[in-house]
C-alpha cells in the first residue's frame, strides 16, 4: 500500500469503550457487547437491520432503532400490525446488524425475539421523542397511498390536537435473546478479524474467524 493511500476502515475507539487488547477473548460476550452499544441513556440511538422470515419463506430485512440492552437483550419495537410483527409471531428466530463505519466496526446477533409485556412496551414508548410518537401513530399504510401534501397535513393536525401521546394499542416491542454474537473490528496495519461468540448448554464458545 502506498503511504499516501488512504485509510478508509480504521479501528480507533471513538463509539463507546472497547478492550485493550483486540487479541484477549472475554468470557462473556454480553459484557464485550455492553462496551460497544451506547448507554440507554443516550439519545442517539444505533439504527439496526433487522431481518426475519418472511411468511413466503424468503428473508425480509428493515432498518429500526435499538432501543435499549439490558446487559442480556436487545430491545426494539414497533405496532403488532406491522409486517415484522407477524413473521415474527410466526418465527421467533432474527438476526440484527449494526455497523459503525467511521471506526471500522460491525456486530451481527442471531437469536430469537420474545415479545414484551404491554407495560414494557408503554416504559419504551414514554422514553421516545415526540416525532417518534407521532410517528407511531400517523404512519399507517393508508395515509401511506395519499399525495404528501394530505400527508403532512395529517401529522399536522394531530400533532396540534395532541400536546400528550398516549401509547397506542398496537405498540408492541420484543427483545431478542442472543443465540450467536459476532463482532467484526477493521485494522488499519493488517488484516480484520471476526470474534463469533455462540451460546451452548455449558455457556459461550468463542472463535476466531477471518474477518
Amino acid at each position: 500500500m502506498a503511504d499516501d493511500a488512504p485509510i478508509i476502515i480504521t479501528s480507533a475507539n471513538r463509539f463507546g469503550a472497547d478492550i485493550a487488547d483486540p487479541d484477549s477473548t472475554p468470557a462473556d460476550p454480553l459484557e464485550l457487547l455492553a462496551t460497544w452499544l451506547p448507554t440507554n441513556e443516550d439519545e442517539l440511538r444505533p439504527l439496526m437491520t433487522l431481518s426475519t422470515v418472511g411468511l413466503d419463506g424468503y428473508p425480509d430485512s428493515r432498518h429500526l432503532l435499538l432501543s435499549a440492552f439490558d446487559g442480556e437483550t436487545l430491545h426494539f419495537h414497533t405496532t403488532s400490525g406491522s409486517r415484522k410483527a407477524a413473521e415474527i409471531d410466526a418465527d421467533p428466530r432474527v438476526a440484527l446488524a449494526i455497523v459503525w463505519v467511521e471506526i471500522g466496526r460491525q456486530l451481527t446477533v442471531s437469536g430469537d425475539a420474545v415479545r414484551m409485556t404491554p407495560e414494557e412496551a408503554a416504559v419504551a414508548f414514554e422514553a421516545r421523542s415526540r416525532y417518534l410518537k407521532t410517528l407511531a401513530w400517523v404512519n399507517t399504510d393508508e395515509l401511506a397511498t395519499r399525495p404528501r401534501p394530505e400527508r403532512v397535513a395529517a401529522w399536522q393536525e394531530f400533532d396540534g390536537a395532541h400536546p400528550q401521546i398516549e401509547t397506542p394499542e398496537k405498540w408492541t416491542g420484543y427483545k431478542v435473546v442472543p443465540r450467536r454474537l459476532t463482532f467484526w473490528r477493521g485494522d488499519a496495519e493488517g488484516p480484520s478479524n471476526r470474534l463469533e461468540y455462540t451460546r451452548t448448554a455449558d455457556g459461550w464458545v468463542a472463535e476466531r474467524l477471518a474477518g
